[in-house]
């Protein structure tokens, strides 16, 4: 069996607005095994987007614990937090979350900045590397202007991988692409996940989970429905089967 990359038991967040409390996650258990490609589910105000800031690391629950390759990040001061988020972490955001001065090439070399002891020299080859993996080598020097939308989100899933972590998040990935563009980044993420790549994929949009192999349901805070996707789509058969787009 794979190895277990995320474990959640008993997780419970809280918000407090005036004298009124949210509960944000009620008691939510959940696992994510090594190569899995999960969709978290959910209407608005479900918690799968407190859930996906937990698992980033960008918040912290009330209570329950949140275990990361083994570590429980409740143990982790704010700097070992940092440090663990850089490290085992990418992650991939609807509006790409690009600096707009700055070249793809230095766009994915980022995370590495926080990395210590790596030259110069190895952190463009590894930038590099991982702009070939989302076929954009040929557009390194081009800033984020100068690419189109589904180009722009190549670069960040770049990004995401430059560190090799142990699991990519993405929240509402294709939610500003055309269907084209949304099945050309849903191949991309399915050619990383049949490499190994464990991707947590946060999506409102059912026939976008149809990508997955895994789909967990949220409805006020809880999990209500864990499924394994039986249909799973082909994003390279759908590729193929799209009327070809008219030149303008």
């Amino acid at each position: 069996m794979n190895k277990t990359i995320i474990k959640v038991e008993q997780l419970r967040k809280d918000y407090y607005i005036g004298e009124v409390t949210v509960h944000a996650l009620k008691r939510v258990d959940m696992e994510i095994r090594e190569g899995d490609f999960v969709a978290i589910m959910g209407a608005s105000g479900s918690g799968k987007s407190t859930m996906l800031n937990i698992l980033g690391c960008l918040d912290k629950p009330t209570s329950g614990d949140y275990l990361l390759d083994g570590v429980n990040m409740g143990t982790l001061t704010k700097n070992q937090l940092a440090a663990l988020r850089n490290n085992k972490l990418g992650f991939i955001f609807q509006s790409y979350n690009l600096l707009p001065r700055t070249t793809a090439l230095e766009n994915v070399e980022l995370p590495l900045f926080y990395s210590t002891g790596i030259k110069p020299r190895e952190r463009r080859e590894r930038a590099m590397e991982a702009l070939k993996k989302v076929g954009l080598a040929e557009r390194f020097h081009h800033m984020p202007n100068q690419l189109s939308g589904g180009q722009q989100q190549r670069v960040a899933i770049a990004r995401s991988l430059v560190n090799n972590p142990v699991v990519i998040l993405a929240d509402e990935a294709t939610g500003n692409l055309d269907t084209r563009t949304s099945f050309e980044i849903m191949e991309l993420l399915q050619e990383l996940n049949s490499q190994g790549k464990t991707i947590v994929f946060v999506t409102h949009e059912p026939d976008i989970a149809r990508f997955m192999t895994r789909n967990i349901i949220f409805r006020d805070g809880r999990i209500v429905k864990e499924t394994e996707v039986t249909d799973r789509f082909d994003a390279r058969e759908l590729i193929k089967n799209l009327p070809v787009q008219d030149e303008d």
